[in-house]
């Protein structure tokens, strides 16, 4: 299969390769502090590598952007190694990219987003790269499955949302050689674990550090993290990312005249 990677492309074949067909899916994550076990760029990694299989995979007129490792990181900023952009940064960077993918030609832009503090930044992102460009732009949060996997909701109390058993076992699956188990320790808020309403994935929305939570800033229990585990987990990622691009491959708006 010829390579989906648009970065490959010379500047002499995107009229050729890309057109209204295409869409153009670009990976998102964050460079932050993730516990004592887990990388820096275990968001961008993640991010990455569900959309290069999707891409590869699926290939006909998908195209990968090279991945933003950057992502608007504040609740981690107190730690060592965070790399933040601002509200107002990144911002402009998706809207660079955004126009640029329009000027190619392409009409899709997806952003397979690996961290949860990019979200309401991506969703304002999607409505303003709609009206200045005519895209048709989309947001999709490859971390909300593995964070709600029952098989690990039961025992993390639903609060694994950082370093926790999921995205732990993602890396052993991925990248085992940038984890160390051994600095792993369960860490859930028990004070929290009780709520109904004011908690991750609750109806009350509630402004954090992560190291609220405790130093170490993790939530979730990585001892329980296997390999097998993440190999299950990235299998279900990418089926569902595939799923996911081939309905935005179909979407459009009643009024198709105006979505060109």
């Amino acid at each position: 299969m010829a390579s989906r990677f648009f970065a490959e492309l010379r500047a002499s074949q995107v009229e050729a390769a890309c057109g209204p067909s295409s869409i153009a899916v670009l990976p998102v994550g964050a460079i932050e502090q993730h516990g004592p076990h887990l990388p820096l760029a275990t968001d961008a990694l993640v991010a990455e590598a569900v959309s290069k299989e999707v891409v590869a995979a699926q290939g006909e007129d998908l195209w990968l952007l090279p991945t933003i490792s950057y992502g608007r990181s504040v609740e981690h900023t107190w730690a060592a190694g965070t790399l933040s952009l601002s509200t107002a940064t990144f911002a402009a960077v998706l809207d660079d990219i955004g126009r640029s993918v329009a000027a190619a030609g392409i009409r899709r832009i997806v952003l397979v987003n690996g961290h949860g503090g990019n979200v309401s930044e991506i969703q304002t992102a999607l409505r303003d790269l709609r009206l200045a460009y005519g895209l048709l732009t989309f947001g999709i949060n490859v971390f909300l499955a593995e964070e709600h996997d029952p098989a690990w909701a039961a025992s993390e109390d639903g609060l694994g949302v950082h370093g926790g058993a999921a995205e732990t076992s993602l890396m052993l699956h991925l990248r085992p050689d940038l984890v160390d188990l051994s600095a792993a320790e369960r860490r859930i808020p028990a004070r929290m674990a009780g709520n109904v309403h004011a908690r991750f994935g609750g109806s009350v929305a509630f402004g954090w550090l992560a190291n609220d939570f405790g130093a170490e800033g993790y939530l979730g229990d990585p001892t329980l993290a296997t390999a097998e585990a993440g190999a299950s987990g990235f299998k279900s990622m990418v089926a569902t990312l595939g799923d996911q691009l081939a309905e935005v491959a179909r979407f459009d708006f009643p009024d198709s005249a105006r979505s060109r």
